[in-house]
């Protein structure tokens, strides 16, 4: 098989859709997390701030999401048939709730009466949560395993199967992991009450995931073994764990200090960490199947043909620098606290 710079192109595919997805958790989740807290905030300034922290580029980072499907769809076409047909279910809610919220930001100042407001703020923040809770359900069953059969078909029993305990778990960590990341965020962007009012908000986020993470982890250590299999026949890999641990407990020491900024970074590569420990704890597979393991999806059987990897690695060659670089402007030019004006939702 032919290799790029010592990994074989399924293999650095592999890793372009990684990146993408990780991208896509760190800028969303932020946005998913900040949405999560919004009927925290009761009078009508503070949820125009919070909205308009999020505004100028929430829609800018579902592009990340847009752009990992695409990758998967063109990479790994047989994971992208059989990923989206098994968890139909979890995808259209996620879609239906992503719809909604958007709605909610651009409605929402569209009337006065209170009524309205109130209406579309429920809607924001229920989607923002469900949203979060909803990746997480389809990371736990990911790792967990789908029943999939030897023609790569789904062959569960229907969507309360996805409902089981490890996916909640890993949903309800997902939600306080990005509702960390979000206040974090809205400190960033927000001064006087609201501020303080954050940083007590943010205390209760980071136990409330620690607490959630680390229960989520003693029972993938005890009930889902094989996901450390890796790490047991390459003890090199405990960096990463080492480090994610390292990275999660900095987040708090950050906060005491008031260094909002590098908490945000910390948190930030948390989210990239525990993706990075998923990826290890699953390459080369991309889907596990609970029926067999012959049954098993792996990079190799699931990746597009030679030639098109490498016309797409071109792509992403040329496509990345132009992705992060929008990323980077928009970010620096509505950089800074929040301030209202006749333009603001």
């Amino acid at each position: 098989m032919e290799t790029l710079l010592g990994l074989d192109y399924p293999t650095w595919w592999f890793l372009v859709v990684g990146a993408l997805f990780s991208g896509y958790a760190i800028l969303d989740g932020f946005d998913f997390g900040a949405g999560a807290w919004h009927l925290f905030f009761k009078n009508e300034l503070d949820r125009r701030i919070a909205l308009n922290a999020v505004g100028p580029v929430w829609d800018g980072n579902e592009v990340w999401l847009v752009i990992g499907g695409g990758a998967l769809f063109a990479g790994f076409p047989l994971m992208y048939a059989t990923f989206f047909s098994s968890l139909y279910i979890p995808f259209m809610l996620f879609l239906m709730f992503i719809i909604f919220r958007a709605i909610a930001i651009e409605f929402r100042s569209k009337e006065p009466m209170k009524w309205w407001r109130s209406m579309w703020d429920v809607t924001y923040s229920i989607s923002s949560i469900m949203l979060a809770f909803l990746l997480g359900v389809v990371l736990g069953n990911v790792l967990q395993g789908i029943a999939i059969d030897e023609q790569y078909n789904y062959a569960g029993s229907g969507f309360f199967e996805f409902l089981n305990p490890y996916a909640l778990l890993t949903g309800i960590t997902t939600l306080f992991l990005f509702m960390m990341h979000g206040a974090i965020y809205l400190l960033l962007k927000t001064e006087g009450k609201m501020f303080t009012l954050l940083t007590f908000l943010l205390k209760k986020g980071m136990i409330f995931f620690m607490v959630s993470f680390g229960v989520t982890t003693l029972f993938t250590l005890l009930y889902i073994p094989h996901l450390s299999d890796d790490f047991k026949s390459n003890p090199v890999l405990f960096i990463i764990p080492l480090l994610t641990f390292l990275s999660i407990a900095n987040v708090p020491r950050l906060a005491s200090k008031r260094r909002y900024r590098l908490a945000f970074v910390f948190s930030a590569l948390t989210i990239s960490l525990m993706l990075m420990l998923v990826a290890i704890e699953l390459y080369p597979t991309l889907l596990i199947s609970t029926i067999s393991p012959e049954n098993n999806i792996d990079i190799y059987k699931a990746a597009a043909s030679t030639k098109t990897l490498k016309i797409m690695m071109t792509i992403v060659a040329i496509g990345a620098p132009l992705v992060a670089g929008y990323t980077i402007f928009v970010y620096r030019t509505f950089k800074g606290k929040v301030q209202l004006d006749e333009t603001s939702y």
